[in-house]
């Protein structure tokens, strides 16, 4: 009797120790995004912006030029993680405050994580970077299956100084309080304390714990590079100083046609109307001025991309590059914040932050490069950041896997969301989507495997796409795409035909009622569904706390 306990007990020992052991040829996951960068901003994407080891792995893997975001910061993070709509995971807009059900503010207990499913199926997983997918504990990165993490759980301040509420933790505790001397927190690679440096230090280093343990790993890097403030590293900024001294217009348009010779747009899609104000109606300070805002932008998105370089290197040094999948995207289109000055205030004072002031050195974060550069990192796409435009939704999405990509160097154009990523993730890492979290069912997954895509395959394709952000919102299904600022108003959904217009330029409408109308329909189907309809009461919500 006792040896056939003992026997049963073995059994049940390696059968639990078999499913948390990943499959045999399971490959690393490194996730990085990026955080307000535009569509064509990277060189592999049209941009002219200096990006060598991105533009590697997009020689050396597959670039997407249909894929899409949640168009804003927080929807777009927790959406990647859970793989299912924003408003399905609890946060359908931002994590400051509880406004009910879709907007709750922090992940909810009916969806589930990528690194808790990849860590029951034997990885380990690991965060640097921001977090925004709730402040709440319960919501941390650190409880919701990432085994290692550093940075920071909601919005960043300043990338040499974390200011207020902006802690830097590590592993549930803060190693660095939000009031500090940058100084005193030198990165491995010296010099002054710089979030995206910062970041990257840490990544490698979980992943060379990854590597000790024997595990592969899955390593989510979360840049807040490019976002507001404006702050890099002066010797990156001053190799743009004298660049745009023609301005967006004639960059968006240089942009655009480099776009079609390299295959990621169709040539018959119309350019938008043009930037405005017209760059010679500005007066020469004023010219100064905004292309001092795009020279700290780029250097932004460079110093990105040499961290990036950096961890390549680190896993070619370590024989891993090979079977590592790279995923690099955007959680939304470019920021135009704030709206209301086409070429953006100081953070902080409400002020202009000029060219001067920086050689002064008397200041040194600004909010943003302004709306007309925003149009131009979007180009050829309509609007930007929270709208549901093209412009506002559509992301980069480079794959670099030597082991697992058949055709390097290609383009994919099949249309794609970032909830893909959560399915794509499961099947390599072979683990399975649990029906129940904690007792509580679990949200059906909506992304559909990548994997295909990788060997060459058509793959399977999505029926349909859904975006809610604030009142502007969009369908897509197959070449049709319906948009809108407004949902609830039915004459304000503009139609479009994405194969022959991706740019937003004919309203189809008038031309094509009845399928507006049934997309209309589809919309608020899926609205109801999600739990993005009705529309909560902000006004007296509340605030969501910020636990320490």
């Amino acid at each position: 009797m006792q040896k056939i306990i003992l026997l049963s007990f073995l059994i049940i020992l390696f059968l639990s120790s078999c499913s948390k052991s990943p499959k045999a040829t399971s490959p690393n996951i490194l996730l990085i995004m990026a955080d307000d960068m535009g569509y064509s901003d990277i060189g592999c994407y049209g941009g002219e912006i200096n990006t060598p080891h991105l533009d590697r792995l997009a020689e050396n893997g597959l670039r997407f030029t249909q894929f899409y975001n949640a168009a804003r910061c927080c929807p777009t993070r927790a959406s990647l993680m859970t793989g299912v709509y924003p408003h399905e995971s609890g946060i359908g807009h931002m994590t400051h405050r509880n406004n009910g059900p879709g907007y709750i503010g922090i992940l909810n207990d009916s969806c589930v994580t990528i690194p808790e499913v990849l860590s029951d199926a034997g990885y380990f997983t690991a965060m640097a970077g921001k977090w925004h997918s709730g402040a709440v504990r319960k919501s941390w990165p650190e409880n919701r299956g990432f085994q290692r993490f550093y940075g920071i759980h909601h919005w960043v301040d300043s990338y040499f100084n974390i200011l207020q509420n902006c802690e830097i933790f590590e592993n549930g505790e803060i190693v660095i309080p939000a009031t500090r001397t940058p100084k005193e927190y030198e990165p491995e690679t010296k010099g002054e304390w710089y979030t995206t440096d910062a970041f990257t230090d840490k990544a490698i280093q979980f992943m060379g714990e990854a590597l000790d343990s024997g595990q592969p790993f899955f390593q989510y890097v979360a840049y807040n590079a490019p976002h507001w403030p404006l702050e890099a590293h002066d010797e990156v900024i001053e190799k743009y100083l004298n660049d745009y001294s023609e301005g967006y217009e004639a960059l968006r348009r240089a942009k655009n046609q480099k776009m079609q010779e390299i295959g990621l747009l169709n040539t018959d899609w119309q350019l938008p109307d043009p930037v405005t104000p017209d760059w010679e109606e500005l007066s020469d300070s004023a010219q100064l001025d905004t292309r001092f805002r795009r020279a700290i932008y780029a250097a932004q998105i460079e110093i990105m991309d040499q961290n990036i370089g950096r961890m390549v290197e680190y896993l070619e040094q370590k024989n891993e590059l090979e079977n590592t999948l790279i995923l690099f995207l955007s959680d939304n289109g470019c920021s135009a914040e704030p709206e209301r000055n086409w070429f953006g205030y100081q953070w902080e004072k409400n002020t202009r932050w000029n060219y001067q002031e920086w050689r002064n050195n008397s200041g040194r974060a600004g909010a943003s490069q302004g709306m007309a550069w925003a149009l131009t990192s979007n180009a050829p796409f309509q609007k930007y950041k929270k709208f549901a435009h093209e412009g506002g939704i559509s992301t980069p999405l480079i794959a670099h896997w030597p082991s697992g990509i058949k055709n390097p160097g290609s383009l994919d154009h099949k249309p794609g969301h970032l909830v893909d990523v959560m399915a794509t993730c499961i099947e390599l890492a072979g683990g399975t989507y649990p029906e129940e979290r904690s007792g509580i069912k679990t949200k059906k997954l909506r992304g559909l495997s990548l994997v295909d895509n990788f060997s060459g395959k058509k793959g399977k394709s999505h029926e349909l796409l859904f975006w809610e952000h604030e009142g502007h919102a969009a369908l897509r299904k197959g070449k049709w795409k319906i948009v809108t600022i407004n949902p609830a108003d039915a004459l304000s959904w503009e139609l479009f035909d994405m194969e022959k217009d991706r740019t937003e330029t004919n309203n189809l409408s008038k031309q094509f009622p009845e399928i507006r109308s049934e997309m209309i329909g589809q919309w608020t189907q899926m609205a109801y569904e999600t739990k993005a309809w009705p529309v909560p009461d902000r006004e007296n919500s509340v605030p969501n706390p910020v636990d320490k």
